[in-house]
């Protein structure tokens, strides 16, 4: 992996990871693009420079963030994804990260999914801004937490899945995409750390550059896509997500398998 090629995956993935359409899918597919090697490296850095695009989320949401009420809703939301992801990280990282097969069908299932869903789903009617995250009890956190465990298969979307997960549970819209955007930062933060952990030794020093130019332009898109995808759930529903996430997989069976 050169320079260039790190500023691309991190500008796939800022624009990717808090939309429903699977940062991960779209960072392989990427690398696969541009004839990056699989290696272990390239492994590690998919996962680490998405904590760019947290960084973003902290900053902007840094008030409800550290509000201690919110932290609590986020630990319990985190519980199923740290327990099942400690579980599965081996079967993950050396069988279904580069596995373009399961990420394909994962993309045009979970496309499928979203425009059923919202055919089918009335959201809550808004009244005003109303209570937020506050609203949401410690239950419906738990039941987020084991949707958002779906997304350790690549493909499938953290962000699809706490989304479609929280609607389904009743939340309003604002509501679960913000807790989605929140429980986010735990979430990469154990995934990055615990990669990090285990392949730092790895990693050479020019590889820790790749590593911070990816941060970098993760962070910068990232909360660029923030702010758009706030804006774009006030006016519309998921319906062109979904779409778009089955015909880029019917067209990467078409072509690429």
């Amino acid at each position: 992996m050169h320079f260039i090629q790190a500023i691309i995956i991190g500008i796939v993935e800022g624009l990717t990871e808090f939309l429903p359409v699977s940062s991960t899918a779209h960072m392989i597919i990427a690398s696969k693009l541009m004839n990056i090697k699989p290696d272990d490296f390239t492994k590690t850095f998919e996962i680490v420079i998405q904590l760019g695009a947290i960084l973003a989320v902290v900053i902007l949401y840094f008030k409800k963030l550290f509000n201690l009420a919110n932290i609590k809703k986020l630990v319990v939301a985190f519980i199923p994804t740290v327990i099942i992801g400690f579980t599965l990280y081996k079967l993950v990282k050396s069988y279904l990260m580069e596995n373009l097969t399961v990420i394909i069908w994962s993309l045009i299932i979970g496309g499928l999914i979203l425009v059923v869903f919202e055919k089918l789903h009335k959201d809550k009617e808004e009244t005003g801004e109303g209570s937020g995250i506050a609203e949401i009890s410690y239950r419906q956190c738990l039941y987020i937490g084991l949707f958002q465990s779906l997304a350790i298969v690549p493909g499938v979307s953290r962000s699809a899945a706490t989304i479609i997960g929280g609607l389904a549970l009743g939340l309003k819209r604002k509501t679960i995409v913000e807790f989605s955007f929140l429980l986010a930062v735990p979430t990469m933060l154990a995934a990055s750390g615990l990669d990090l952990i285990k392949n730092a030794g790895t990693i050479s020093s020019s590889q820790f550059g790749l590593l911070g130019l990816g941060f970098l332009v993760a962070f910068i898109i990232g909360g660029l896509s923030v702010k758009f995808f706030l804006k774009y759930i006030q006016r519309y529903n998921f319906v062109p997500f979904g779409v778009y996430r089955v015909a880029i997989g019917l067209a990467l069976l078409l072509f690429l398998v």
